[in-house]
């Protein structure tokens, strides 16, 4: 074979590696997930996966706690990713705007994000226990105001739990910021300034637009992250249960309790298929608006 040719098969060859891996452990468990979410399996009481068509999908979507589930996710993307996005891009600019231990800034940040998310959640469920136990609750009787249910309250904890992840994403989002900031021409600035324009005119004008496809791109990735949110409703909500009253259960955690609770694979396959569709729409809108801003 010639030298090219020896090349290309070269690289064919170290490409099939991760290929096989990517369909044994990604995309055969994905359509094999589809296949059973149209049957009836059940892991105790039925060995076979009888063909019951689109019953799953009609159960699930007259089922109120699968109902609850949705709605509770989506709020957790309409409250969590703008509050995220625009703390994250704020916190960014300022540490650009710093010359000194921008480096030791950026480890503080990116600590929450590093560190296991099992050990933040109770660590931030110790933090929201009632009187005398959590910490919050103390600090609020001290300064006068009365002690908060938290997540013992079906208006708090779902809130509670959105402060917890926008925490811990916090830092990801200011390192990437921080990057995409740092590729910003300084000479536009500069003629900015030269021309009169403020620090706020600036941002407006110049910073924010230029950062319009890292925007974009974070807000695909933190809607994915809060929408696939999981462990830290888990570990603070009580028994793992999504409460109270199912005030902070996601898809995900109805997906869990149906496969490895019930053992009911069929509708937990099913209301994968539901979040799977959901991702694969962002994912979608994601491309498109990012090529037509870019100008692909």
């Amino acid at each position: 074979m010639k030298l090219r040719k020896k090349r290309i098969v070269t690289a064919y060859a170290f490409l099939t590696i991760p290929m096989i891996f990517f369909i044994v452990v990604r995309f055969w468990p994905m359509i094999y997930s589809f296949w059973m979410s149209f049957t009836d399996w059940n892991l105790l009481s039925n060995a076979q996966k009888n063909f019951v068509g689109l019953a799953n999908y009609q159960h699930i979507f007259t089922n109120e706690t699968f109902i609850k589930s949705l709605c509770n996710t989506f709020a957790y993307v309409l409250v969590g990713v703008p509050i995220t996005i625009i703390l994250s891009l704020f916190i960014a600019i300022l540490l650009n705007r710093i010359i000194k231990a921008q480096g030791l800034f950026r480890l503080i940040y990116l600590m929450p994000y590093i560190t296991p998310i099992v050990a933040v959640s109770w660590v931030w469920r110790w933090i929201y226990q009632p009187l005398p136990t959590g910490i919050l609750n103390n600090l609020l009787v001290s300064m006068g105001f009365e002690a908060q249910g938290f997540l013992n309250s079906t208006t708090q904890a779902l809130i509670s739990v959105v402060i917890t992840t926008v925490w811990m994403n916090l830092g990801y989002c200011v390192v990437i910021f921080l990057a995409g900031l740092q590729t910003i021409p300084q000479n536009l600035i500069e003629a900015a300034k030269i021309d009169g324009a403020n620090r706020r005119q600036s941002a407006m004008k110049i910073t924010i637009p230029l950062l319009n496809p890292i925007v974009l791109f974070m807000i695909v990735m933190q809607s994915i992250s809060f929408l696939r949110i999981f462990t830290q409703v888990y570990n603070m909500s009580s028994q793992g249960t999504g409460g109270p009253l199912n005030s902070t259960k996601t898809i995900v955690l109805y997906i869990y309790q149906k496969a490895f609770v019930d053992y009911d694979m069929g509708i937990a396959s099913s209301a994968s298929v539901v979040l799977f569709a959901i991702i694969m729409i962002i994912t979608f809108l994601q491309f498109k608006f990012v090529k037509k801003d870019v100008g692909y």
